[in-house]
């Protein structure tokens, strides 16, 4: 037996994305019948969705911003005090919500918010790194983000619900509490990485360190930190541009339908919030299931012996693929089920592909550069992120939706051309000096 504590920590990193998803998601769930009528009751529909688009704005650009700081901050103080700063400033962040008043306070806490959360996905994959070798990473990755898509399906449903008897404020209140709570398990089990854990069993170290090639710089079969550049350097490599640019393609597909969901099912579908709570999960459902899929597939790949330059290319272009048509579908879908059944299979296929997008720092770089480089990777697609999220109210004038779907298809097809013309062979890189030593 090699233990299973590798898949405990991944288990509470998945909570923590869990909370981090209800967190996020009570403002958009909250906002078009509760809060925006509350706070803003002489404007019409069209004001509150261009009032929210630039709250929502504020926290993509923040979150973008915290994704490159919280990356340099996990690579710094490391895994376990990173999840801890992360995770009790979103908390107290999200209880700040109850307080706001308008749209600047709103905005503040927004922007703290989104900050803090940003340390959830550099955190991910930097533990992902650590605690996981190279044929389970995937799977790890898409246990993490199946996260997002449990925390989307029960944020719709259970906030939808808890308003029916409870104030937008005291929601803010309870949700925050959930995450101070995760805090007391992650500082009691996550005591070290694996190397140095008093837990973990020796079976299971080496079966971790035994497996993780981007630990071996020397190739000679013992971890030596792998090969870990200044910013610079790592900059100067397309095999990172390759990660920036597929990141930065295809994860405003994810935020399109995270932040838009309840107001495109209200304006287009005339939904009103019990059809929300009966039905506006069920996108999350193929989310859940896309992340799972991706992480087995390639776990299934690897194993059979297809390299991880064919397995992570297959299985992201494989989900690009799902999503593109999809996407062109739910441009012209009228009726609420076809759109939901096409917004279930959408986010399926980016979880297929999002998990492995995200493993490739990890399969390009040492433990002490993962952070980073998923965090440029990170502010990137956030800032991708903030500006389809501000075309939407552009783009979609009287409840048409089409160009902003069109927009998104042509999204997947980027990241697909990323994945293959940047990032090259996908395997442990070494220092440049060193790859001209030994072709010499």
């Amino acid at each position: 037996m090699k233990g299973k504590l590798r898949w405990v920590v991944v288990g509470l990193v998945a909570l923590a994305t869990v909370i981090n998803y209800i967190d996020r998601q009570t403002l958009s769930v909250l906002w078009p019948t509760e809060i925006a009528p509350d706070l803003f009751p002489d404007m019409d529909a069209d004001g509150h969705k261009s009032i929210y688009a630039k709250i929502s704005i504020v926290f993509v650009f923040a979150y973008a911003f915290g994704q490159a700081i919280f990356g340099k901050i996990f690579d710094r103080v490391g895994t376990r005090l990173g999840f801890v700063l992360s995770i009790g400033v979103w908390s107290l962040a999200t209880i700040a919500h109850a307080f706001a008043k308008g749209v600047m306070s709103f905005s503040i806490a927004r922007a703290v918010l989104g900050v803090s959360e940003a340390g959830n996905w550099p955190g991910a994959a930097k533990a992902n790194a650590e605690w996981f070798p190279v044929n389970e990473r995937a799977l790890a990755q898409g246990i993490f983000n199946s996260g997002a898509a449990i925390g989307g399906i029960i944020s719709i449903p259970l906030i939808g619900y808890l308003a029916l008897f409870f104030s937008w404020k005291l929601i803010f209140i309870a949700v925050g509490v959930l995450g101070l709570l995760w805090l007391i398990p992650w500082l009691v089990i996550v005591k070290a990485p694996p190397k140095y854990h008093s837990w973990i069993s020796e079976e299971e170290r080496d079966y971790i360190l035994s497996g993780q090639p981007n630990e071996d710089l020397s190739d000679d079969g013992n971890t030596d930190g792998g090969y870990n550049p200044g910013t610079a350097e790592l900059l100067s490599r397309k095999e990172s541009w390759g990660v920036i640019v597929a990141s930065a393609a295809i994860d405003p597909i994810w935020w399109l339908f995270i932040v838009w969901i309840p107001t495109y099912l209200f304006e287009v579908h005339g939904f009103n919030m019990k059809d929300l709570v009966v039905s506006g999960w069920v996108p999350y459902v193929g989310a859940m299931f896309g992340a799972w899929f991706g992480g087995l597939l390639a776990q299934n790949r690897m194993d059979s012996g297809w390299s991880v330059n064919k397995t992570r290319k297959f299985t992201i272009t494989l989900g690009c693929l799902i999503m593109l048509p999809c996407l062109l579908a739910l441009a012209v879908a009228s009726t609420p089920g076809f759109a939901l059944t096409l917004m279930f299979l959408i986010l399926f296929g980016f979880q297929t592909a999002i998990g492995n997008v995200q493993t490739l720092p990890s399969d390009f770089y040492g433990a002490g550069t993962v952070g980073t480089l998923a965090g440029f990777a990170g502010m990137a697609a956030k800032f991708a992120g903030a500006g389809i999220i501000a075309l939407v109210p552009i783009m979609t004038v009287g409840g048409n939706y089409f160009s902003i779907f069109v927009l998104g298809a042509a999204m997947a097809l980027t990241a697909i051309a990323a994945i293959w013309f940047l990032c090259g062979n996908i395997a442990p890189l070494k220092p440049r000096a060193a790859t001209a030593a030994k072709s010499k």
